[in-house]
């Protein structure tokens, strides 16, 4: 699932399994870029990962939560708990590869 989200709705998604926060601004052309990449990943594990979009300028708290100072920035949580980032445009392999590690982890 990938879902763009506001700070209210972030609650609702904070206790999953596998979330993957993707902090962008809609002025950034490596978001933008990142955002392909991101709905390719999301078609591959379908419901077995959260995706959520935070925009930068409109999450501050979020922002100021997961301490983000650029974008884009990933983060990766497993069960509420922050487990990897990434900053900069990413590879798709790489990402997927962030991904795994903490997927196939009991």
């Amino acid at each position: 699932m990938l879902k763009e989200i506001t700070e209210k709705e972030y609650e609702q998604y904070r206790g999953s399994s596998l979330v993957l926060a993707d902090f962008f601004s809609s002025t950034c052309g490596p978001c933008k870029m990142l955002s392909y990449v991101l709905k390719d990943i999301e078609a591959q594990y379908g419901d077995s990962l959260i995706i959520l979009k935070v925009d930068f300028d409109e999450n501050k708290e979020l922002v100021e939560e997961f301490q983000v100072t650029a974008y884009p920035t990933l983060i990766l949580l497993k069960e509420g708990k922050e487990v990897e980032r990434m900053q900069g445009l990413a590879a798709k392999p790489a990402i997927i590869k962030m991904i795994e590690k903490y997927k196939e982890e009991k």
